[in-house]
């Protein structure tokens, strides 16, 4: 199955130079462009787009309030937004998984991580780079950006998953894979998938990306202080 990709970034040299990249994969294509959010979320429903490849600075609707447009639409609930930044280090990483990123990448990331997370992203993989799983995310959701209702409520929230699936839950926010947390719980890939999906449909979330962010914000997992 061919992969649908979609860029969105106002600077039109990039845009070529992401298309060229893309469209040189034989599993990928780029099926449309746009400079600003608004347009990115139209060509998205238009274009049938599997993922898009947002900027988060954009001028008009910026990428991440195209990106919570997105998230609400039942119609594009298959879509996958990889965010891109200049500086991975600040908190629009944080907000672009609030508004329902799959992930981000740094825009000096080499051709294959780019590919690899149009890959990553399609798949309902969460893309969290290594800057991040260092403790980015941590950091910034652990200074209480949201509502401490909303903490609550999420914490209430927990409630509904058995131990094991806390348990994955857990492993999912430190960003391991599904076979490496098969590996750390003794379990199969398949059952971590299993506990992954229901924790996902009990907590209402979009992808692995948000329980990584419900997991902080619940304090379910707290921040390493190194």
């Amino acid at each position: 199955m061919t992969i649908r990709v979609l860029l969105a970034d106002d600077q039109a040299l990039l845009r070529s130079a992401f298309k060229v990249l893309v469209d040189s994969e034989s599993d990928m294509e780029v099926v449309g462009e746009a400079s600003d959010g608004a347009e990115a979320v139209r060509l998205a429903k238009s274009e049938r787009a599997d993922v898009v490849l947002m900027d988060i600075r954009m001028p008009g609707t910026d990428g991440l309030a195209a990106t919570r447009l997105i998230s609400a639409d039942p119609s594009l609930a298959h879509v996958r937004v990889v965010m891109l930044t200049t500086f991975e280090v600040d908190e629009y990483v944080v907000q672009s998984l609030r508004a329902g990123a799959s992930g981000f990448l740094g825009k000096g990331a080499e051709p294959e991580e780019l590919l690899g997370a149009i890959r990553i992203a399609a798949a309902g993989e969460a893309l969290l780079s290594p800057v991040a799983t260092k403790g980015l995310i941590a950091k910034f959701l652990a200074q209480g950006e949201g509502s401490d209702g909303e903490g609550a409520v999420r914490g209430e929230r927990l409630d509904a998953l058995t131990g094991r699936e806390r348990e994955v839950l857990v492993q999912v926010a430190g960003g391991h894979s599904n076979d490496e947390i098969a590996e750390r719980l003794e379990v199969s890939p398949l059952t971590v998938k299993t506990h992954v999906n229901r924790a996902m449909a009990k907590l209402g979330a979009r992808d692995r990306a948000q329980l990584v962010v419900i997991a902080y914000e619940s304090g379910l997992v707290r921040p390493r202080v190194e």
